[in-house]
């Protein structure tokens, strides 16, 4: 049981394959009465041992595959699904939406986060305190369990996602043998930490959520994307239709989880890459040459490093027009690439007493 979260609890929710995952979370010495959303497809083994925990990026939700309510399909449907490189027939996917979900006014998405109510009937606002990828490991690992799985088949995700996967690469490699990180990094650099968040939290002090939402999306699409995108629509209307269902404060909370990221934090690279070796840890690593959030360049020193010491990684770059978000919407880039580690077989679960040396933070 995490220390930090107690009386965990997934229960069925309202359609097909929705959940409710619950807990009484403490973060940053505040308790907070957690409850998340989450999303599956396929279905659980007798063995309980086909698991995938994907994981969403910063704008989006649980909603990962299958149709959104207004009918398009979810933002890795392409991967997801019967005979997919993440196949239903074959897996149980499950994604659960993060805390401060920035989509929170969404009536079907269930998060808690600054804009949601606290206890006291109030909206929790600058009272909600700050939690990390230490609590947010510790949330996924706790729906595992009330899964009653004993580790995950995967774990995968695009961008915010992909640094989820890597996450659990650097805390419980064990217990995600096979990780897929996509457009992401080892660690937050200057394009994030030095011009992108700091120019947020100012267009959103003068501009307010529409701003905000502009700025992730130029950031996401870049230039000739959202040329593209919108030669023939209109990005207000977009904007519009966006900042509908999306939060400014958990746009905001979010963008200061990920400033936070860094593997090292966890365990010094020569460190992670001896536990992954041990652990037969397989990692798949894919990054977009034209990428405004996360330099190719920042994963792929980190992956040659990582498979000179004699870890599993497979490292891929590919081109998109629409930049970052090729993470989501160029998915044939990669797909063959996660499929095969996918049937790739996973190290036997080290016993506890080896599994303790492996860093747990």
């Amino acid at each position: 049981m995490s220390e930090t979260l107690r009386g965990a609890r997934l229960e069925s929710g309202e359609g097909p394959g929705e959940w409710i995952f619950s807990a009484q979370a403490t973060f940053s010495g505040v308790e907070v009465p957690l409850r998340l959303g989450a999303q599956s497809w396929g279905t659980l083994n007798a063995a309980r041992d086909n698991a995938v925990l994907v994981c969403h990026y910063y704008t989006g939700t649980m909603r990962a595959a299958g149709l959104n309510p207004d009918g398009t399909p979810g933002w890795w449907a392409a991967l997801i699904g019967p005979g997919l490189a993440l196949n239903t027939d074959r897996f149980f996917v499950i994604c659960m939406n993060t805390p401060s979900n920035v989509q929170a006014h969404d009536p079907g998405i269930v998060t808690t986060g600054p804009d949601t109510p606290h206890p006291d009937g109030k909206v929790w606002s600058g009272r909600f305190p700050a939690w990390d990828f230490g609590d947010l490991h510790a949330i996924q690992l706790e729906l595992m369990r009330a899964l009653g799985v004993e580790r995950w088949h995967a774990v995968a995700g695009p961008s915010l996602g992909g640094l989820q996967a890597l996450q659990w690469a650097a805390r419980t490699p064990r217990l995600a043998p096979r990780v897929v990180a996509v457009a992401a990094s080892p660690h937050i650099g200057t394009v994030l930490r030095d011009a992108f968040t700091p120019f947020l939290h100012q267009v959103a002090r003068a501009g307010g959520l529409d701003s905000a939402l502009r700025l992730i999306t130029f950031f996401g699409l870049g230039a000739d994307g959202l040329e593209s995108m919108f030669r023939d629509a209109d990005f207000g209307t977009y904007l519009s239709s966006r900042s509908g269902t999306a939060s400014l404060p958990h746009i905001l909370d979010i963008a200061r989880l990920i400033e936070t990221h860094d593997l090292a934090a966890v365990a010094p690279p020569p460190e992670l890459f001896a536990h992954w070796t041990e652990a037969g840890l397989r990692l798949l690593t894919v990054n977009i040459a034209v990428d405004q959030f996360f330099p190719a360049s920042e994963m792929r020193t980190f992956a040659q490093a990582s498979a000179a010491a004699g870890v599993s990684h497979a490292h891929l770059e590919f081109a998109s027009a629409q930049g970052h978000l090729g993470c989501v919407n160029d998915t044939l880039a990669f797909a063959t690439q996660m499929r095969d580690l996918l049937d790739t077989p996973a190290a036997p679960l080290l016993p506890v007493a080896n599994a303790e040396r492996f860093p747990q933070v």
